[in-house]
C-alpha cells in the first residue's frame, strides 16, 4: 500500500476526476456533501472553505494504491475500513470528504478528497504529511496482512506524485554511476549531467564531512533519504572498500 499525495486551490478539477465516467468511479463513502451531482458535490466543498478563506490550497486530495496481489481479498468495505484508519492516523477528521474506487487499473485503488478547512474554520495541517503518509501505509499494510513489495524497485515511478518522483529519479540515478565511479569527482560530474546537484553538510567551524544533499527539480533530499545506502559515509565506505578512493 502506497500514497500520493496532493493539494489543490479548487475542487472543481479534483471532483471531476475522481468523478471521471472513463475511470468506472464507484462512490464508497462520503461525509458533509451532496452527492446529487457533481456540481453540487464541488458547491457544498466550496461552502464551507468560505469559514477560512485565507487558505490557499483547501482541496485535499489522496490516493491509496494496492498490490495486484491484493486485488481477491480488498471488497469496497475493507478499503473504507482502512481509508478510514488511514484519515484518522492522518488526523484528516471532523471535515467533508469523499471516497472513490476507480477501476480504470490493473491494481485497487481510491481516491479520497477532503476539504482542509475542517467543519470548525480551522485548518487540517499538512505539516510533514508525505512522510508520515509513508509510516501510516507500511503500518496499515502490516496491519490489514496486505502484500508488501520490497524495494524501490517494485514502485511504478510513472504513477508517483511530486516529491517522490524526484526521489525515485535521483535513486535510480544514484544506482547506475556510483558503481561505476571511481572518486567523488566523477560521481559529482556524472550528477551534474542529470541536473541532479550534490551539496556536503559540515561539521561546525571544520571541514569533516557529515552528510549529503541531493536536489533536483526544487527538491532536496539527504541522502539517507533518498535510500539508506546512499548516505555520505555509505557511499565514502564503499569507495573505500574497492580500493577507488
Amino acid at each position: 500500500m502506497i500514497s500520493k499525495i496532493g493539494k489543490a486551490q479548487e475542487f472543481r478539477s479534483v471532483v471531476n476526476y475522481i468523478l471521471e465516467q472513463g475511470k468506472g468511479t464507484e462512490i464508497l463513502d462520503s461525509d458533509g456533501v451532496m452527492l446529487y451531482s457533481p456540481d453540487s458535490i464541488i458547491h457544498t466543498f466550496n461552502f464551507q472553505t468560505e469559514l477560512n478563506p485565507q487558505l490557499s490550497k483547501p482541496v485535499g486530495h489522496i490516493s491509496l494504491n494496492f498490490s495486484v496481489q491484493d486485488k481477491k481479498k480488498l471488497s469496497n468495505e475493507l478499503m473504507v475500513q482502512i481509508a478510514h484508519d488511514y484519515m484518522i492516523r492522518m488526523g484528516i477528521s471532523e471535515t467533508q470528504y469523499l471516497i472513490g474506487r476507480h477501476y480504470d487499473k490493473e491494481h485497487p485503488h481510491l481516491h479520497l478528497i477532503f476539504n482542509r478547512v475542517n467543519n470548525y474554520g480551522r485548518t487540517i495541517s499538512d505539516r510533514f504529511d508525505h512522510s508520515r503518509s509513508e509510516k501510516i501505509c507500511k503500518e496499515l499494510t502490516i496491519k490489514y496482512s496486505l502484500y508488501f513489495a520490497q524495494g524501490k524497485e517494485k514502485v511504478n515511478e510513472h504513477r508517483l506524485w511530486e516529491p517522490d518522483k524526484t526521489k525515485y529519479e535521483i535513486y535510480n540515478c544514484l544506482k547506475s554511476i556510483i558503481p561505476q565511479s571511481q572518486n567523488w569527482d566523477q560521481i559529482i560530474c556524472a550528477l551534474q549531467d542529470e541536473n541532479i546537484g550534490v551539496a556536503f553538510n559540515f561539521k561546525e567551524k571544520t571541514d569533516e564531512i557529515q552528510g549529503i544533499i541531493f536536489n533536483k527539480n526544487g527538491y532536496f533530499f539527504s541522502g539517507a533519504k533518498v535510500h539508506r545506502q546512499f548516505s555520505y559515509f555509505r557511499i565514502d565506505h564503499q569507495l573505500k572498500l574497492s580500493g577507488q578512493k
